[in-house]
């Protein structure tokens, strides 16, 4: 699917691109979501050189990700997004020139639909594709910081359930997502500054005063959001290590209390086991009253041992 996003003065024109007809005049912007076999032919006309390829997308190289060629700007950049309790991490490959931007994805973006929302609402003001780009790392970066907030949400609610086993479990699941996402937050703004860096110094001659203090903003907001990252690894990891400590102390407790009641039933089992000898001489063998006695003596004993380990502090 190609959308054209055409500029008409301060708003913006959307509308799904037929590939019959010509390319809408004042295309600002050209968004390619999962390209038919049509379409990736279609599109190869718009490039100089050989046209990106969307298994180019995961490439993790600096120099496959941020280049310059004959076709202008070359920006592959990683966006996360929450699916539920989960946050995955989705490439867009962007191809930044003098009169257009062009974006490559496998996968449908929120960030893109509320761009879209915010367009038809003029909300969205860009003159040219560069201040489109870079509306749209804007968007993203304040959606990352939207994400820690929800992180550090999630992890006031995890502390107050840690210290409880009946819903350890699921505590455990929401800590190991939480450090999952935090992960991908953490990659996305590294990658945000890199690319960010990278449209710095290339367009230094083309871009005027206000995109170069659009780009300082910017990376000065990614500065301060990464130690919130950081800091999110280290409370889930002691949030971690503090449910691994309980739950260890609980299990603690349980084999404690197996141990004791080994030790108070030895002594009745020892005088069980003696007089359940079937020797020919034994000398209360015949006595009428050594069956009560015996389990007096087997009571006497346990309790004997358990009022021991109470005294001493065991128990």
């Amino acid at each position: 699917m190609i959308t054209a996003y055409t500029l008409n003065g301060t708003s913006f024109n959307i509308q799904p691109l037929d590939l019959e007809a010509e390319l809408p005049p004042n295309v600002v912007w050209l968004d390619i979501l999962k390209p038919s076999e049509d379409e990736q032919r279609w599109m190869k006309q718009l490039f100089v050189e050989e046209m990106p390829e969307l298994d180019e997308l995961d490439d993790i190289e600096a120099s496959a990700r941020f280049y310059r060629d004959k076709d202008g700007l070359h920006i592959h950049s990683l966006f996360p997004q929450r699916l539920g309790k989960e946050i995955d991490g989705i490439n867009v490959l962007f191809n930044l020139r003098n009169n257009m931007l062009i974006s490559f994805r496998e996968d449908d973006l929120g960030l893109i639909r509320l761009l879209r929302h915010y367009m038809r609402q003029d909300r969205v003001e860009a003159d040219n594709a560069t201040d489109l780009l870079l509306e749209i790392f804007e968007l993203k970066v304040e959606y990352i910081s939207d994400l820690i907030e929800d992180g550090y949400k999630t992890l006031e609610q995890t502390a107050k359930q840690v210290l409880h086993v009946t819903n350890l479990h699921s505590t455990m699941s929401d800590l190991m997502q939480q450090e999952d996402g935090n992960g991908h937050i953490r990659l996305a703004l590294y990658d945000t500054r890199r690319a960010l860096r990278f449209m710095k110094r290339s367009l230094r001659q083309q871009s005027d005063d206000e995109q170069r203090r659009w780009i300082d903003e910017m990376l000065y907001d990614i500065e301060s959001l990464l130690p919130h990252t950081q800091f999110l690894f280290d409370k889930i990891n002691f949030q971690l290590d503090a449910a691994l400590g309980f739950t260890s102390l609980e299990q603690s407790k349980v084999i404690k209390i197996f141990s004791v009641a080994a030790v108070v039933f030895l002594p009745p089992t020892l005088i069980a086991s003696i007089y359940g000898m079937n020797f020919e001489i034994m000398p209360e063998f015949g006595w009428k009253y050594g069956y009560p006695m015996s389990l007096v003596m087997m009571l006497m004993s346990a309790c004997g041992t358990y009022y021991f380990f109470k005294r001493k502090g065991w128990l």
